[in-house]
């Protein structure tokens, strides 16, 4: 064989092998991306949501969602969503119109961020589903600035001892109000510090709060309640009031419920020393009438035996004796005089006694708080007085022994009242 044949068959046997190498390399090299851009996509996931969205006020937000299949089979929903944010079940379409109105009532706030969670699901697999969320937020280039308003009017009029309560409210402008400080012209005790929004200033002033110096016996305060944003815009209102000069109506029923005290237990000493009085009255009286029977019967003696005999003796019998029945009558006066001092000290007792109960009743409080206590705790403490000066030479007696039913039965009782009435002759 020639050699040039020898060496075309060489080539082309090298030829040969070189492309069964090839072929083998093509079986072993990986997938590339084009294959893999081919392959179907199986996971479900939403291809175009955006994790965060502003929106200005009075704007609308439309924004379709879209997922990688067949979105007939599937169907969305939301959790957490601020008020006016929707979104069609069906095809995903999220729509939003920020109303101003719900920024003037607080239901939605400027510069705060919404986290809103967002599904799709698989209408006949409850296991396919998606969860995510994104974050929306809310601007406006208006100016609005916030505003502190307490409960109350701006000026309030109480008394001492009346309780003042209000809350400070706030009115949010573009950004909200995030701490209130608190000052006043004069210096507060026991008061509840506002400190935020809604919180409750409480003040009870004392009822010396207004002195003696002050003019129109009134003292006026100044509240100031100074509002302040994160970026430090201010806003301050002011609440004036005018305490007035009260009195102090638990001190003064203290002070009343002490004089009828007083009274109520001076008027059983005297009742005590009235029946005192009075027993030794109804000794008195028994004594003289023992007297009285004694001498009308020694009298009635002298008389028998001055009509005895004729005899010397009976005659100078019936002259003697008489002289005795006489001679007992100064005797009396002596033993037992009369008691005008204790009668007169009785009396005067007695109606002591009446015109305390009478005042006891005639001044007694009427209603929750009288206005007039002060009033009549003064003139009951002066009627107790005057009838103490009036009875000071009487040694009043203490009631030992007996209880005030017992006094009171036996100064009420009829024969008492009979014997001490004043028409008495």
């Amino acid at each position: 064989m020639p050699r040039k044949h020898t060496l075309l068959i060489l080539v082309l046997m090298l030829i040969v092998s070189v492309i069964r190498a090839q072929d083998v390399a093509d079986t072993t090299r990986p997938v590339t991306d084009t294959a893999v851009l081919q392959r179907p996509d199986t996971t479900l996931r939403i291809i175009n949501l955006s994790p965060y969205f502003t929106l200005h006020v009075d704007s609308m937000l439309s924004y379709q969602l879209s997922i990688n299949k067949d979105e007939k089979r599937y169907y969305w929903y939301l959790k957490n969503s601020p008020v006016g944010l929707k979104i069609n079940k069906d095809n995903g379409l999220l729509t939003f119109k920020a109303d101003k109105s719900f920024f003037l009532s607080g239901k939605l706030k400027y510069d705060e961020e919404y986290t809103v969670r967002i599904g799709v699901q698989n209408l006949s697999d409850a296991n396919e589903k998606v969860d995510t969320n994104f974050t929306l937020v809310f601007y406006s280039t208006e100016v609005i600035l916030p505003k502190v308003k307490p409960t109350v009017g701006s000026v309030l009029t109480i008394e001492e001892g009346e309780q003042v309560s209000f809350k400070v409210q706030c009115e949010a402008g573009n950004f909200p109000i995030e701490d209130i400080l608190f000052s006043s012209n004069i210096t507060l005790r026991d008061f509840t510090l506002v400190k935020s929004c809604n919180d409750e200033f409480k003040w009870t002033p004392s009822f010396d709060f207004v002195k003696e110096t002050d003019s129109a016996k009134v003292k006026i305060v100044n509240l100031s309640f100074i509002g302040s944003t994160k970026f430090k815009i201010k806003d301050t209102t002011n609440v004036r009031i005018i305490v007035k000069d009260a009195l102090n109506y638990p001190f003064a029923r203290q002070e009343y419920d002490m004089v009828i005290s007083n009274i109520r237990s001076y008027v059983l000493r005297l009742k005590y020393t009235f029946l005192q009085l009075d027993r030794k009255l109804k000794k008195t009286k028994s004594t003289r009438a023992s007297f009285d029977l004694t001498s009308a019967s020694t009298a009635l003696s002298g008389t028998i035996l001055s009509t005895a005999g004729n005899t010397e003796s009976a005659k100078n019998t019936g002259k003697i004796l008489p002289s005795v029945g006489l001679a007992l009558v100064p005797v009396k006066e002596a033993t037992a005089p009369n008691r005008n001092i204790e009668q007169n000290q009785a009396s005067l007792i007695r109606s002591s006694i009446k015109r305390l109960v009478y005042m006891l009743d005639d001044y007694s409080l009427v209603g929750e708080k009288d206005p007039l206590i002060t009033i009549k705790t003064n003139k009951l403490r002066d009627e107790l007085k005057q009838s103490q000066l009036q009875l000071i030479d009487v040694p009043i007696e203490m009631t030992e022994g007996m209880t005030e039913e017992e006094l009171n039965k036996y100064f009420d009782s009829p024969k008492v009242n009979k014997k001490y009435r004043l028409n008495k002759k």
